[in-house]
């Protein structure tokens, strides 16, 4: 508990420090950044857009005299230290104007402010994995995709709209078990492993309409990266990636209206400067209409009927004085399926935080935010019988304060900060009635706290040479009141393990604790100004998890912490890659990218089940579940054409996803759910020359399928038959491919004219493909005695689609 106690202390008292007693901290610091540092200077301030006054992310600050720089952070701030001097600032970002400054550094340090113009003309190129001059290649990240929301409305879509989800699957090592499955798949890892954040609050099911949409309003979406390998110490919490995604902070210049009208719903966003400048707030809206198109159509079982889905997202921010900004940030999202019996589920976050400059070096983001992630299933969702119905609930809550530190000290810019969360899981609760009598039962809420402190630097040590290195230790406390069970060690085959003891915990008393230090580490070397070598090592844990044994997860999924029966989830994994730029610059970089990178993970703890596996209201879940090891490895092989008529990318991917759990498949290895040998995206956009209204673009997706357990025999006793099965996922569904189509016409340009408008026409599966999501097996309706299988298409036909947009 004083583990617990320590990283409290630490985060509350960072945050409530007054700004009028930071003097001798700056002082303290400030001392120690120049030591040894022949009295270094520092320019640094907000760069931000012209045209909304949005700050960028990303932006390259580059010292002409010393080959050295920075890029400006989340919130659009940079920071450079270098010796006393005169200097020229190069300050670049892909679809802006470049800007070249001189500041004099000879005798006090500088705040420079600025804003970027976007270039005249509309670039033609894709921008997913770079937003500085070759960033791919100078860049210390890897394993790192950063897409532009520009990108994203270029890229043909289901229905026409625009899906963050959908389109990171176009990127080399993230991939999805079938068509409208819920969440991704990262290198070999399931999809609780990613850590999905909204304005750095998690979102516990980033689903839509069972997968086919995300919750990510592409109206008010900033920016969206993410993090495969070689993750900093800033981040925790899952194994396989951090999805970050940024909401927009609205337009600080004038009132702006955005919308789209599309076949299977349509959204508005509005956003607006407040108090004269100073602040900004946008708020942005969608709502899925097919129950209302459908409802003339249905018969009479069905009239009235729900299925729809509709979100709200919202931010304001407020620039106190130059050194202080307050954002608040929040989305509320539900989906409502079924007639007489159905289900719902939604998300609820909301994000505060808080930027402070204490000095020229020293930048301070402190963030709370509360997560509300639940669903409900209801026999009587159209409350027809009041005295005759089923209803189950279940919810995780989150609650947390995160202070992040962030210092330039000459060549180095060091990290360092806590974060403390309070998980509160509600696995389920149940009432019943019948005949007017109601009974309430369910499974005990269970709580826990994971805290944890980290400190990482980045750090130039030639002009060839940069590290960046940290260290996370992170706490996890599963605590009462609750029952703990303890089971027995044997496993009987296909059964649940016997329960031998049970303990009954009051109050905040501890259950179970685990800590580990996960240890970060990348370098990178460029070979000359075109190419680098990257290497990568990280360690993360995972302390909670999602719990379920269907073939693709579902919004019923259970959350649940790790407890003294279940152990945390430990990812180790390396990488290593080869960058390089080729063909004529473009002036804000070369005409084409490549890389290869390949990876190797080592799993430990992963969750598996039993077969028959019972999940809902389960009180004894945990003897059901079975616990082993995996391995992932592969390579990813990405090109980029940046400019041109014709320009995009293809990438290509080839893995290995493998477990052994004891209890399972005789204890040998065996390929997980979310396994696929082979992955081929291509993204192509064209842009005639003589048709400047119109633009195009196409994607094609060719897989390898997906593992499936198939009956290796059959037992026959009085005419019945049943399958038998001996190995897990022992055969795979057939290949998936794909090509999907889209053109945009642009609304005329007219002197005067206030308004920007489009229409967007795609076609999703162009020709055809009837996809196997699944295969299963059942008797021969003719012939009971012979089994036959069944392939399963989500989509088997053509699907076009109209989308009209619009911006006022």
């Amino acid at each position: 508990m004083k583990h617990h106690l320590l990283v409290y202390l630490f985060c509350f008292s960072v945050t409530l420090v007054p700004i009028g007693s930071k003097a001798q901290t700056i002082n303290v610091l400030e001392k120690a950044s120049n030591k040894g540092n022949h009295a270094a200077l520092t320019v640094s301030g907000y760069i931000k857009d012209a045209a909304n006054g949005e700050g960028l992310i990303g932006v390259s600050v580059y010292v002409k005299e010393t080959s050295t720089g920075a890029v400006t952070n989340n919130y659009g701030f940079y920071a450079v230290t270098v010796p006393p001097g005169n200097y020229n600032l190069v300050i670049s970002y892909v679809g802006y104007a470049k800007q070249t400054r001189s500041v004099d550094l000879t005798d006090r340090n500088i705040r420079l402010d600025l804003e970027l113009q976007q270039e005249g003309k509309e670039l033609q190129e894709v921008t997913v994995s770079t937003k500085r001059e070759d960033d791919n290649v100078k860049n210390i990240e890897m394993s790192v995709n950063q897409i532009d929301v520009k990108t994203l409305k270029r890229i043909p879509a289901l229905l026409g709209e625009v899906d963050v989800i959908r389109s990171i699957q176009l990127l080399p090592g993230v991939s999805t078990v079938g068509e409208g499955a819920t969440g991704f798949n990262v290198r070999g890892g399931s999809i609780d492993q990613n850590l999905v954040l909204l304005d750095e609050a998690p979102v516990y099911n980033s689903s839509h309409l069972f997968g086919f949409f995300s919750v990510f309003n592409p109206d008010a979406v900033k920016d969206v990266k993410l993090i495969k390998g070689g993750i900093p110490s800033n981040y925790g919490g899952r194994i396989a990636s951090i999805l970050d995604v940024r909401l927009k902070e609205g337009n600080a210049k004038k009132p702006e209206l955005n919308g789209g009208i599309g076949l299977i719903f349509s959204r508005l966003s509005y956003e607006q400067p407040l108090f004269k400048g100073k602040g900004s707030f946008i708020v942005a809206a969608r709502r899925s209409y097919a129950d209302i198109l459908a409802q003339p159509f249905l018969n009479s079982d069905l009239k009235g009927a729900k299925f729809y889905f509709y979100d709200l997202t919202a931010k304001g921010n407020y620039r106190i004085n130059d050194k202080n900004i307050v954002f608040l940030s929040g989305y509320l999202g539900r989906d409502v399926f079924g007639s007489d019996f159905g289900f719902n589920w939604g998300n609820t976050t909301l994000s505060a935080r808080w930027n402070h400059v204490f000095s020229d070096r020293l930048f301070l983001n402190t963030t709370a935010y509360y997560s509300n992630y639940d669903y409900s299933l209801n026999t009587d969702l159209k409350q027809k019988r009041p005295n005759d119905f089923f209803r189950t609930d279940s919810r995780i809550v989150d609650y947390s304060i995160k202070p992040d530190f962030s210092i330039a000290l000459g060549k180095n810019l060091i990290t360092f900060g806590g974060q403390a969360i309070i998980h509160d899981f509600q696995p389920g609760t149940a009432t019943a009635a019948s005949a007017g009598s109601v009974r309430s039962f369910g499974i005990a809420n269970k709580h826990a706290l994971e805290s944890a402190l980290y400190i990482g630097n980045e750090q130039q040590v030639t002009p060839r040479l940069q590290l960046q290195y940290g260290l996370r230790y992170s706490l996890f406390n599963y605590t009462g009141p609750g029952e703990a069970y303890t089971f027995s060690t044997e496993i009987p085959l296909g059964q649940r393990r016997e329960v031998v003891t049970t303990i009954d915990y009051k109050g905040n008393n501890t259950i179970q604790t685990y800590g580990n230090w996960e240890p970060r580490f990348s370098a990178k070397y460029e070979l000359n100004n075109s190419s680098s070598l990257k290497l990568s090592y990280n360690r993360l844990a995972q302390y909670i998890h999602l719990i379920s044994n269907t073939t693709a997860s579902t919004p019923l999924d259970i959350w649940t912490p790790s407890t003294n029966n279940i152990k945390p989830q430990i990812g180790d994994q390396v990488a290593g890659g080869y960058f390089r730029n080729f063909g004529r610059s473009t002036g804000t970089g070369s005409e084409f990218e490549a890389s290869v990178e390949v990876y190797y993970k080592w799993l430990q703890n992963q969750i598996d089940y039993i077969d028959g596996a019972s999940l809902i209201l389960n009180k004894y879940l945990e003897g059901d579940l079975l616990s082993g090891r995996g391995r992932a490895y592969g390579a990813e092989f990405y090109i980029k054409r940046n400019t041109g008529v014709v320009n995009g990318w293809i990438s290509y991917t080839l893995a290995k996803t493998e477990r052994q759990v004891n209890g399972i498949n005789n204890n040998d290895w065996y390929p997980t759910r979310f396994d696929k040998r082979h992955t081929l995206t291509s993204v192509l956009m064209f842009d005639p020359p003589n048709a400047k209204r119109w633009n195009f673009s196409a994607t094609f997706t060719l897989a390898s399928g997906t593992p499936g357990t198939f009956p290796t025999g059959r037992f026959e006793f009085d005419g019945h038959v049943a399958p038998i099965y001996e190995a897990r996922n022992n055969y795979r569904i057939p290949a998936y491919h794909r090509l999907d189509l889209a053109a945009t016409l642009q609304g005329r340009k007219r002197p005067g004219k206030r308004k920007d408008d489009s229409w967007v026409f795609s076609v999703y599966n162009a020709y055809a493909r009837k996809n196997a999501f699944s295969v299963y097996f059942q008797p021969n309706v003719d012939n009971p005695r012979v089994t036959e299988a069944i392939r399963y298409s989500v989509f088997a036909t053509i699907i076009p689609s109209v989308t009209y947009n619009f911006k006022f």
